[in-house]
């Protein structure tokens, strides 16, 4: 379904469960799809967990460009695609994430929509080969607790485990994290399963 933003439409994929326990909110990065391995392995685990999934195809994308532009505009419409699925959703905990430059939207817009958890697959610490350009800071000031999933491949470098509530590094996978998806289904899965509670009916 689509859903309108500020900077035009959404693309937005729910996968229900019964009686369910938290929404997670999914992203891709600036080039792929929602239909990336570690999404759609992210998907099945917490879907097994009771979890509520929406992965959402930014505007940008469905646009065809070929980058996101503006941050405060994907961020804007960001914002916009969760308060709605709230309100389709109410009184579930929100957590929210994405791959790549996806998870980077949902670190800098988790203190605006209440996100009690965040999910950073891939988390573009830096361009390749520019360490000094560091995006560290998105890390620490999403105001809950992130967890980074990266590969000891990455081009894109390796946050430090001080950024993060927790950091798992998988042994050989590159940016992609396309190697062993289901594992980080898995560590997904699991972590959001020990913080995410129903709130009061």
């Amino acid at each position: 379904m689509e859903f309108m933003t500020p900077h035009g439409p959404a693309l937005v994929e729910v996968d229900r469960v019964p009686d369910p326990r938290f929404l997670l909110v999914l992203t891709h990065g600036s080039a792929g799809g929602v239909d990336a391995p570690d999404l759609l392995a992210v998907r099945d685990a917490v879907l097994r967990t009771g979890g509520v999934v929406a992965r959402v195809t930014q505007p940008f994308r469905l646009r065809g460009a070929r980058a996101p532009g503006s941050a405060v505009k994907q961020d804007e419409a960001w914002v916009a695609v969760v308060e709605e699925l709230r309100r389709d959703h109410p009184g579930l905990p929100l957590a929210q994430g994405g791959r790549s430059n996806g998870a980077r939207v949902a670190c800098r817009t988790a203190r605006a929509v209440g996100a009690e958890a965040v999910v950073a697959l891939a988390f573009p610490l830096h361009p390749p080969r520019k360490p000094e350009q560091s995006r560290a800071p998105e890390l620490r000031a999403a105001g809950t607790e992130v967890l980074v999933v990266n590969g000891d491949r990455d081009p894109f470098g390796v946050p430090e485990a001080a950024d993060a509530a927790r950091l798992v590094v998988l042994a050989g996978e590159g940016h992609d994290l396309n190697k062993d998806p289901a594992r980080v289904g898995e560590v997904v899965a699991d972590w959001l399963g020990e913080r995410m509670r129903p709130g009061p009916a």
